[in-house]
Parts: structure tokens; sequence; C-alpha cells
């Protein structure tokens, strides 16, 4: 917290025939506080603020107007003295000297950031850009699904309408081809609709897997997908990456699983290499591993095409899973999930015993801004206005001479930093400015890896954004 100057203090001179000088004192630095007066009162005299000749109030009255202890003023004077700056005169009080040759010279106090006014901007990965929902379309695709008969009894495999919009969605913007015909059933089917991908991730391990099964996880990595299998009873390992992705010989003897974000690695945000990929599947099927593909943000890429995805690849050993919440809204939830059909299978049925299918809403919602061409139109607007948002952060952290990890694509960006403490001080220095930031160090599962700060980009408007990158980069480069 710092100690302003009241209104008052402007009127009156803080020391005798000199200007007023607004002192600041910052009760939540580490600094101490007679060290930082020390510091302002230094730099006065420094700068000709005051002057070889000017009175200084006594360290009672200083005390009282900064509502400090008088053991702060009393300290910070008796700095100033033994460095030469001030002089006591009997009877008279405390003066500004003439600083004597050699004396140290006032450290300049760093910059004070700029802060965002407002509320505060939150610039953490995983929100939508549900600002640029057409409202229109939105009231449209929910008026539409209520003109649906209801339901009688729960689509276990999900609404067919919305299983065949899935289809050509995944076809159009992902290149993967499944069937769009579904029966009554859905039975032996590839596509599934779920609740979402932490949903799915749940289904596989209750269905699929058994308790005490062994999953790798991609580390950094997507924490909710490792509560999931930690919740069903999976021992969930660490899965290092590196510049092309997750290392296969990394996986442990004995793995069931291996889940992993190829598209657009969740937090790092870069994407699988090609021979990766293909050493990763080929693993698997050696192995007997069933590899969980979340494609949670596969369809925003502004560089160039996506790669294959796994699914493409390898259907007989990959579950592909996607979600409408990061293209439209978590208000949905809605997703799906392609798989072989002996997972299919074993999901349907664990679904049978227990009575749970995934909300039909959210589902015919999403059937009628497909049918409408709406979701297509929002598709071009997103991936327009988010590679838009991207240059603009680009342009100004590498202009101050920041580095930045990630493929052009996606709704966030990394900012690397030296260490888990560097990336903990910019995360507190960034609240009281009116930014909200994420680090790398809660994506992992074990002993921090990597350092930096997770920057959405998509939740705020883009006035808030522009408003917050010169604090951001102020912030960023200051030093540590």
């Amino acid at each position: 917290m710092l100690v302003e100057p009241k209104p008052s203090d402007f009127r009156r001179p803080l020391v005798a025939d000199s200007p007023a000088l607004p002192v600041k004192l910052d009760r939540g630095s580490a600094t101490p506080l007679a060290v930082q007066l020390a510091e302002e009162l230094r730099a006065f005299a420094a700068d000709g603020r005051l002057r070889a000749g000017d009175r200084l109030p006594s360290t009672r009255a200083l005390a009282t107007q900064l509502a400090v202890s008088r053991t702060v003023t009393a300290a910070a004077y008796e700095q100033l003295h033994a460095e030469g700056w001030i002089a006591g005169r009997h009877g008279s009080g405390t003066y500004v000297t003439t600083a004597p040759p050699g004396a140290p010279r006032a450290r300049p106090r760093p910059p004070r950031a700029a802060s965002v006014t407002g509320p505060a901007v939150d610039l953490r990965p995983g929100a939508p850009w549900v600002g640029g929902i057409d409202r229109a379309a939105w009231r449209r695709a929910w008026r539409g699904a209520a003109d649906r008969a209801p339901l009688s009894r729960p689509e276990r495999a999900g609404v067919p309408a919305y299983r065949a919009a899935v289809a050509e969605h995944l076809l159009r913007h992902r290149g993967l081809r499944v069937s769009g015909e579904f029966d009554e059933g859905g039975r032996g089917e590839s596509v599934l609709a779920t609740g979402g991908t932490t949903a799915a991730v749940g289904e596989i391990a209750a269905s699929v897997l058994r308790r005490g099964d062994t999953v790798a996880v991609e580390d950094p990595g997507y924490q909710r997908a490792v509560a999931a299998f930690r919740a069903a009873g999976m021992r969930v390992v660490s899965l290092p990456i590196d510049a092309d992705g997750p290392l296969p010989d990394a996986v442990p003897a004995g793995a069931r699983a291996v889940y992993c974000s190829p598209a657009h690695q969740y937090p790092l945000g870069r994407r699988m290499s090609a021979g990766r990929r293909v050493e990763l599947v080929e693993r698997a099927r050696r192995a007997g591993w069933l590899v969980v593909e979340d494609d949670y943000d596969g369809e925003l890429r502004y560089d160039v095409a996506p790669l294959p995805l796994l699914a493409a690849l390898a259907p007989d050993v990959v579950v592909h899973l996607g979600t409408t919440s990061k293209i439209l809204s978590p208000t949905l939830g809605a997703g799906w999930m392609v798989a072989p059909p002996q997972v299919v299978t074993s999901v349907l049925e664990h679904r049978d015993e227990t009575g749970t299918s995934p909300a039909a809403a959210g589902q015919l919602v999403v059937v009628e801004l497909a049918r409408n061409g709406d979701l297509g139109r929002h598709l071009r607007r997103l991936r327009r206005e988010l590679s838009e948002r991207r240059d603009m952060i680009v342009k100004a952290l590498r202009g101050a001479g920041l580095d930045l990890l990630g493929d052009d694509a996606g709704a966030h960006i990394v900012v690397p930093l030296p260490d888990p403490a560097a990336e903990r001080a910019v995360i507190d220095a960034a609240r009281p400015l009116g930014l909200v930031l994420d680090g790398l160090g809660r994506h992992h599962q074990g002993r921090q890896v990597w350092s930096g700060i997770a920057l959405g980009y998509a939740a705020c408007s883009r006035e808030q954004l522009a408003a917050a990158l010169p604090v951001l980069a102020e912030l960023l480069t200051a030093p540590r």
C-alpha cells in the first residue's frame, strides 16, 4: 500500500523555503520504509528539488505526516547524515548540505508501473471470445432448439443431428473424415457427444481403463485431465516434452494410456512435429497404449493448415476429443469424442449402467448454429479477431525486447521467464496494476521445469487488451 500525500500536503511545503515534495512510501514493498524514505530524500537532493540550505522537518513532524513510526524517520536521517547529504545545527534543525566529493549518488527509484483503469483485465488462458458471438444468431439457435420436441428418453450417444453436425465440422475444419450416418442406438459408431473434455476423460478412465492403471500426461499439461484420471483411481505420471512434443521414450513400461494436446500443446502452445506424431502412434500400437488426443482449440490456426490429427493417422489406437467451450461458450456443455469401436462400446455401456448422458440442450443449439451457417461465420470472425489480437501482443512484447513461445494459433501465448521466483513476482506485481495473470508453475504435476506467463487474449475486450499491453510490457521488462 502506498503512503500517498494528502491534498493539504501540496498546500504547505515539506521543508521551509522549498517547493512541496510529496513523499511516497510503499508499505507492500520488501524494502524497509526507512530505506525508502532515505532514497526519496536523497533523490530530491540529487535532482535539485532540495537545495543546499533547505531545512527539513523534524523526525517527529515527518513521522506524523507520513503516518509512520518516528524510528523510521530517525533511521533515514541517520543514514543521510552519515552519507553527508544532511547536517544538524544545534537549536536550529536539520538542513540539506552540498553533497561532499565522492558521496554516493542517489539511486534512481525504479519507475512506478502504470496501471489499468477500471475492472481488472483477466489475461489467463482457457476462456473463449464470447463477446464476438452474434447475439441474434445465439438467440435464433436457442429458439430453434426449443422448437424441437422434448426427449422422452436420453440419447446416450448424443443427439443424432448433433453427431452428424460434428462429423461435418471435423471434416471441414480438422480434415478428419468420420461417418455422418448414425442409427438410433448409435452403438459401434465412432462419434459420441460428450459434456466436454474433462467429462470425456473421466468417462474413458471409468469405462475403458481400470483403477491402478498408469496414464502418462504431458508435463506441463492440462491439470483438470490429471485430476479426472486421478479421481478414477489412475496412477498419473509426468510425460516430459521438448520442442517436438511429448517424449515417447519417457512413457513408463506397462502404461495403459497417454494424454496429449498435439495441435496446440497446453499450455506451451507448440505443435507436435510430424515425426513425433508418427513415432508416438507407432509406439502406441506396439506397446498397447490408448492415446487420448485433446484437440481443444485445433480450429484456431492462423499461419498454416494444421498437421493431420492423430486420429487420422491411427484411428485404431487414438481417442480424439473436442469441445465447443473454446470456440463458442462453456454455457453449452457440449463436446465430442471420436474413438475406436471398442472404446465407444465401453463408454456407452458405462452410460447405460450409470444412467448418465451428455445434456441435449447444448447439442441442439450447436445443431441450429450449424444448420443456419452461423457456426461457420462465427469461426471465420473468431480466427480473424484472435489473429489480430495475437499480432498486437507480438508487436508490443517483442518490441519491448521480450521472447515469446507458441505457434501462431489458439488464444494464448507464453512469455518465458528465467525461474519460478520471477514468475511468481510478475503475477503478484500484476494484480495491483489491474492485471490477472497465469504462470506455468500451476500447470506442472511435479517439479517445475518451465517458467513463464501463459497469456490469454480471448476473454477480454480488444480495448482492454490494448490498454493492458503497455502495463504488461513494463512489468515484464522491469529488473528483478
